[in-house]
């Protein structure tokens, strides 16, 4: 019986240590560009980006142009994804999405979750 619990104990004591080497590499772990103009000066595709500004205005259906103050880069946003409240040039938003970079493109971002921070 000693044994078993030993066994046990030894096993939750490893199974824990294994939590303490794994680190978070999620949106906002580092490595992303942080405004728009880092995204137009050096743009890789797919990835991952959080950003903090305004449409500015809509270009076409889905697709706007986004700005943070720093830069301007469009962006398509799926009608299902707009927020139930109405914004406008005016309001402070928050996007999540992939960049889009391709081979002689001007850079964009597939916008995966938007939230209204300031109407």
């Amino acid at each position: 019986m000693k044994s078993i619990t030993q066994s046990l104990l030894v096993a939750g004591a490893i199974s824990l240590s294994s939590f303490t080497l794994a680190d978070y590499t999620g949106p906002g772990a580092g490595g992303e560009p942080t405004s728009v103009a880092a995204i137009n000066k050096a743009p890789k595709d797919d990835m991952y980006v959080v950003l903090e500004g305004k449409l500015l205005q809509k270009k076409k259906h889905e697709t706007y142009i986004f700005s943070d103050g720093t830069g301007e880069i469009p962006v398509e946003i799926d009608d299902r994804l707009m927020p139930a409240q109405n914004i406008n040039e005016k309001s402070v938003i928050e996007i999540q999405g992939e960049v889009d970079a391709g081979v002689m493109e001007t850079p964009e971002i597939d916008v995966k979750e938007i939230r209204v921070i300031k109407p």
